[in-house]
């Protein structure tokens, strides 16, 4: 059984950190790509708006931004 993504390619995303996520950047995130898993916590790949930095975020660590999606 396939999940299907909340978000998609180009939304702004707010990505929620942990205690231990210290050196994660705080701030908008742009959906990159969504990921295949097969799980029931989606994956995507995800991209800092300011600081270009990428990374893979689960779909609980994410929530929708305050920015339109892009495109």
């Amino acid at each position: 059984m396939q999940h299907i993504h909340s978000f998609s390619v180009g939304q702004s995303v707010e990505l929620i950190t942990g205690w231990y996520d210290g050196d994660i950047p705080r701030g908008a995130y742009t959906i990159q790509r969504l990921l295949p898993n097969e799980g029931m916590d989606r994956e995507y790949r995800v991209r800092h708006q300011s600081g270009g930095q990428e990374r893979v975020a689960r779909e609980s660590q994410l929530r929708p931004g305050s920015t339109p999606p892009l495109g």
